[in-house]
């Protein structure tokens, strides 16, 4: 049977490149040259650079229980897989059940003819073939009977016509809802910051304005799922060890990894063709996005407290860069409160987390430095920076520029309230653990939530009109 797809819903190759380049990102100026010297080559050459922990690869339970009722029937089962030899042979001792392996050396990148080959330089003409891909069918052709694991239908009857199918895994959907999942489409509710200026600024707003606006959403959204795309598969190793995570489309192998690379380029590409129809100045924005979620993947996401700090920062910079696309102008006011917001949000975002943890009987997150016992530090700093955010907020409606703007600047003071509730709000259902990973998402999920945003737009809007 095949490794790659069979197995394991994932491919070894890729994620063995993704860990080389985790660790060492300079070699990816060498990967060019060592393919060139041929795909064998260039496994021998990652493989001495990555030793893949093989025991958190997603494997295909189904068919592993039927190889298991085979061996104990006594048939003999032979790992035939173009990964390299190192890693064939991790994947023989985690699973002790293969009588034989064959793998791909430093000269021979062991696929289709090649694998036949050497299959029947073992066996003879007397096998049964498990596989996945079009590159088998020259085994099966070969072969007594084949095995199909997570083959499409195209395949499976391509491969009904010429030998016999003794028995047929499929795989699960993996449709449209799988790859909105993974693009995380409901995140893009984060990027209706971008709007926040237009909201806060009556007066001149065009309608040219909005549209604006709205196609900088859509870059915005674009690039954002092509950055959780690259997160996902940078995260592989901590995601698997995550009690939710694990469940994500590339960590559970739902999708292939090549194919995230390739749709993650397909989105940062439209992204910045959007951006450009607003203006030169967003496009720059949109690039800076990019690099600090980039720099938060690799960089800052590792280290305690400076994670939220960056994740505040790019909640925030989603605010001025919705002022860059239409030319408004963003208030020291504004901004110093959605510093203080933003940060108290992020740290919602980890406490939740941490309380996920804590509930599963873990002390520690993979990939992260926090621990639970870290909670009673940040309870207080992020309801801290909810209650400098509503002073803040008090101190702006206070000063003789807000009561010259509105009309009744009055009912501005009952949003300080309905502010004092929305953030204990949130911060109740954190200690609940009834929060979402993203404390944006379920605000605009969550219906108590909705009732006080839509209440605090009325006030605004009566300051602003009613005398």
């Amino acid at each position: 049977m095949d490794l790659d797809g069979t197995l394991t819903s994932t491919d070894t190759l890729v994620e063995s490149v993704l860990i080389l380049l985790k660790r060492q990102p300079w070699r990816l100026l060498q990967m060019g040259f060592w393919l060139l010297a041929g795909r064998a080559h260039f496994k021998e050459k990652v493989s001495a650079l990555v030793e893949l922990d093989v025991s958190g690869l997603p494997w295909r339970s189904d068919f592993v229980d039927w190889l298991v009722v085979q061996r104990a029937a006594g048939r003999r089962l032979v790992l035939a897989t173009a990964a390299h030899r190192q890693i064939a042979d991790a994947v023989s001792r985690h699973w002790s059940l293969f009588d034989d392996v064959l793998a791909s050396s430093a000269t021979n990148n062991l696929k289709g003819p090649r694998k036949l080959k050497a299959i029947q330089a073992l066996l003879g003409n007397r096998f049964a073939y498990a596989g996945d891909s079009t590159a088998d069918l020259p085994i099966w052709q070969a072969a007594e009977s084949a095995v199909l694991v997570g083959a499409s239908p195209q395949l499976s009857a391509q491969v009904q016509t010429i030998t016999h199918v003794e028995a047929a895994f499929p795989s699960g959907p993996t449709g449209l809802r799988t790859w909105l999942k993974a693009l995380r489409v409901h995140q893009w509710l984060k990027n209706l910051l971008l709007f926040v200026p237009l909201f806060t600024a009556f007066e001149g707003v065009q309608w040219g304005d909005w549209m604006l606006v709205i196609i900088a959403f859509g870059a915005f959204s674009l690039a954002a799922s092509a950055t959780y795309v690259l997160n996902d598969l940078w995260d592989l190793e901590s995601d698997r060890r995550h009690p939710r995570k694990r469940l994500r489309p590339f960590a559970s192998g739902a999708l292939s990894l090549s194919s995230g690379i390739a749709v993650a380029l397909l989105c940062l590409s439209v992204a910045f063709a959007l951006s450009a129809l607003v203006s030169v100045g967003f496009s720059a924005m949109l690039v800076g996005y990019v690099v600090l979620t980039t720099l938060y993947s690799l960089v800052f996401k590792t280290y305690v407290l400076m994670d939220v700090l960056m994740l505040a920062m790019l909640y925030t910079y989603r605010v001025i860069a919705g002022s860059l696309a239409v030319a408004i102008e963003v208030t020291p006011w504004l901004f110093a409160f959605s510093v203080f917001t933003f940060f108290s949000l992020a740290l919602v975002k980890r406490c939740a987390e941490l309380v996920l943890l804590e509930s599963a009987g873990r002390k520690a997150s993979h990939g992260r430095d926090y621990r639970t016992e870290d909670l009673v530090v940040l309870w207080p700093l992020g309801i801290a920076a909810s209650l400098c955010a509503v002073v803040v907020f008090g101190l702006y409606v206070a000063t003789p520029a807000t009561e010259a703007r509105y009309a009744n600047v009055q009912w501005l003071w009952l949003m300080a309230p309905a502010l004092l509730y929305w953030f204990s709000r949130l911060w109740i259902k954190t200690v609940r653990g009834e929060m979402h990973d993203d404390p944006i998402v379920f605000a605009v999920r969550d219906r108590g939530s909705r009732m006080v945003v839509v209440g605090m737009v009325l006030l605004v809007a009566l300051a602003h009109w009613r005398a």
